[in-house]
């Protein structure tokens, strides 16, 4: 095999080393995406390490629903199913839209590859190459290269510590143009934990409109709260395309499986290309998921409880260290406190996985989580104490060196 356009080699010539390990094989945008810097600090965790970085709960799904997969695979639901999902899921999914928007209806939904498919085809079917793109900082690591893998330019917006992580209107007047495309919001936010109270979500809607630009609403911590509820974009506006997720709220992310909700003729246009992404979402996993979201609820309420408690622990706990300051986080299961140690992000991240405590850096969202970490509090309640223990003590000799 050889890069296209080039001569084959002459019969008695050495075979030079394979191009695509020098990367000439491969396309541009291949080379120029990068993995999360979230993932680089498990690679280089020390084993045993307390794990504050984890993006998931630390729960099983719900018996009920491990149970109907289990079935629902000895039933023999394990062949293809419809592009966009079940209809009986897709129904059942609507249901919880109708109170934003009482037309919702099964033709609004495509079921999913977890939240980042879902992600990764909104924005396929929606972004040109020179469009651009408003996108949170620090905001989730996939907005931004998704945008650039579509031939489009993120644009960042700044979500300040001082505006408890919300955006500022006044500048994202100033960062649209002509080109701009679309708005990307998140709430509640990974990694910040803010919740996008309903008048911010109004005045966003009024700007998008304004400007004829389509939202892309990444919701899918939405029943992650803890201060009073979170307000959807659906129903807002007819230029809404809503991502969600059963990862968290089931606590089975690694069965992979979220949702889109979009108006029907963009819906249409979202489900060509999740079918390009991978044809079809799990039949199986669907069946347990529509199993989840008949049951009573009482597995998320006990999960949402027991996150609210851990929230108020590692907040006690981080303004009690010299030079650290965090924002309250409303909802997700992030905090994302700043230091004052004159260490970068990725410096303290380190220091701390050397001691045996894995973090994901601030400036892994973005630049302006410089001097930031993420802590996740999806971890017992005796690893947060000890892995806050042992942030106190490095912060202390940081002050002290």
């Amino acid at each position: 095999m050889r890069r296209r356009g080039a001569p084959a080699a002459a019969a008695g010539t050495t075979v030079k080393k394979a191009p695509w390990v020098r990367g000439e094989m491969v396309s541009q945008r291949s080379r120029e995406a990068e993995l999360s810097g979230i993932r680089r600090m498990f690679e280089g965790a020390p084993p045993n390490a307390i794990n504050l970085g984890l993006g998931e709960p630390d729960f099983d799904p719900p018996p009920e629903v491990v149970e109907a997969l289990v079935r629902a695979v000895r039933n023999g639901m394990n062949h293809y199913g419809p592009s966009a999902g079940l209809a009986s899921l897709r129904a059942k999914i609507a249901e919880r839209y109708r109170d934003r928007l009482p037309s919702t209806a099964a033709e609004n939904v495509i079921v999913t590859g977890g939240g980042s498919e879902a992600l990764m085809a909104t924005a396929l079917a929606l972004y040109d190459p020179g469009d651009r793109v408003l996108v949170p900082n620090p905001g989730f690591v996939l907005y931004a290269p998704h945008a650039r893998l579509a031939g489009a330019t993120p644009v960042p917006y700044s979500l300040l510590e001082s505006r408890r992580f919300l955006p500022d209107l006044d500048e994202l007047e100033r960062l649209v143009t002509p080109r701009t495309r679309a708005l990307v919001v998140n709430s509640p936010s990974n990694p910040t934990g803010a919740v996008f109270p309903a008048r911010l979500v109004e005045r966003l809607v009024a700007f998008a409109d304004a400007h004829d630009l389509t939202i892309v609403s990444d919701e899918v911590y939405e029943e992650i709260v803890y201060d009073g509820p979170c307000p959807s974009f659906w129903g807002r506006s007819d230029r809404v395309v809503i991502v969600n997720s059963f990862s968290k709220t089931l606590a089975m992310t690694g069965w992979r499986l979220g949702f889109l909700v979009a108006p029907r003729p963009l819906a249409i246009e979202l489900n060509k290309m999740h079918y390009h992404i991978m044809a079809c979402p799990s039949t199986p996993v669907q069946a347990a998921v529509l199993e989840g979201l008949s049951a009573d609820g009482g597995a998320l309420a006990r999960m949402v409880r027991e996150f609210r408690a851990r929230r108020d622990l590692v907040v006690r706990r981080l303004r009690a260290i010299p030079g650290a300051s965090v924002v309250s986080p409303d909802g997700a299961f992030y905090a994302f406190p700043r230091f004052d140690w004159e260490r970068s992000s990725t410096e303290i991240s380190r220091g701390l996985l050397s001691r045996g405590v894995i973090t994901t850096p601030g400036d892994a969202f973005g630049s302006l989580g410089a001097g930031h970490l993420r802590l996740s509090f999806a971890a017992s309640r005796e690893n947060l104490e000890k892995g806050l223990g042992i942030l106190r003590t490095y912060g202390a000799e940081r002050i002290a060196a």
